[in-house]
């Protein structure tokens, strides 16, 4: 990885081994990379396609559509942008950083990123425990709010981290009260990862909020382009997040599409709705997401048949990742429809 990311090896596509393979397929079909790297060896991938030049990591997203795409990111792009995280928050070269995020999602390697930058080896959990976060010797670590609410009610002693970055959802307030060096964090694969921290953009990122409320992101941690997709033209990119300003700092209010941020991840409601059609015991079938204290959002199934929840999630986990399975059931005789056929989504959210 250390070769992509400062543009003296091949573009790496980094997915998590632990995809469904119905997912897993998806995304090398859509993003057609040339090799295919596994603990067997590396295997060529017939009618895999190149990446462009000046790409170094490509990360797969679902986006607002529910397809897989690649966001392309630039070495530069990366570079400056865990350079301007470690200035912000007064990180000195030789600490190290604890990654206990998905390395195929932009959180988790940025922080390998900036462990890159500060000359260490980064600390890597696979799998994510209370116990060894607290006895990571760590002095820096990126978590999402799940993961730091686990920590909290284990009694975990989080004094030994100098910097907890916390992104990927909104947080309640008594867990950005839990430790003096909780840095919130709002970002997305095309800035490179966080490039707000508490709510005032990183050094040379520009932050605006156009007529429709929409937040727009300028600045040299943008992406290049989507895979198979016409470069980014440079300017500010249009993010799919309503924000507004209070003082200085942008407040985050939502999504402006469909997407459910549950424990960090993006869910996309209508690819989730799609797969629970399947099932022989939904008849119709909506989903949408309803605030949680824990994860930020859960995925619910509002469902009109005598399919279970418990049979749904299983269903679900055997075609997406698992946090995409729903968590809750809300049972309907028939979903509230509007004039084009279209569940009223707006008339479910209020009945939740």
């Amino acid at each position: 990885m250390r070769n992509a990311v400062f543009g003296e090896g091949p573009a790496i596509l980094p997915l998590s081994p632990g995809l469904p393979a119905a997912a897993l397929k998806a995304a090398l079909d859509a993003l057609r990379p040339t090799h295919v790297v596994t603990p067997d060896g590396v295997e060529r991938v017939a009618g895999g396609a190149p990446a462009r030049d000046e790409v170094a990591v490509i990360i797969a997203t679902s986006g607002s559509t529910g397809d897989p795409k690649g966001v392309e990111l630039a070495a530069s792009a990366l570079v400056a942008s865990a350079a301007a995280s470690l200035e912000r928050i007064g990180a000195a070269g030789g600490e190290r950083w604890l990654c206990c995020l998905p390395t195929s999602h932009i959180s988790g390697l940025q922080v390998m990123v900036r462990a890159m930058l500060s000359e260490t080896a980064p600390i890597v959990h696979e799998r994510f425990s209370a116990a060894a976060v607290t006895e990571s010797g760590a002095a820096h670590v990126s978590l999402v709010p799940t993961q730091l609410r686990r920590l909290l009610d284990s009694g975990a002693d989080l004094s030994g981290f100098r910097t907890i970055l916390l992104g990927g959802a909104a947080a309640p307030p008594d867990l950005l009260a839990a430790h003096p060096g909780i840095v919130t964090t709002y970002g997305m694969s095309e800035t490179s990862g966080g490039c707000v921290y508490d709510g005032r953009p990183l050094d040379n990122v520009d932050l605006e909020i156009d007529a429709d409320g929409r937040i727009l992101i300028g600045g040299p941690v943008l992406f290049a382009g989507y895979r198979f997709g016409e470069p980014f033209g440079g300017g500010r990119f249009r993010t799919s997040d309503l924000g507004v300003w209070a003082g200085d700092r942008l407040t985050v209010l939502g999504r402006a599409d469909d997407v459910i941020n549950t424990g960090g991840q993006k869910v996309v409601a209508g690819a989730v709705a799609a797969v629970l059609a399947e099932h022989p015991g939904v008849d119709e079938v909506a989903v949408l997401g309803r605030p949680d204290p824990e994860w930020g959002e859960i995925v619910v199934a509002v469902v009109a048949g005598p399919a279970g929840l418990e049979e749904l999630r299983a269903f679900a986990k055997e075609r997406l990742p698992g946090y995409a399975a729903p968590r809750a059931v809300m049972r309907v005789r028939s979903l509230p429809l509007l004039a084009n056929g279209k569940p009223d989504m707006v008339l479910l959210r209020n009945q939740m």
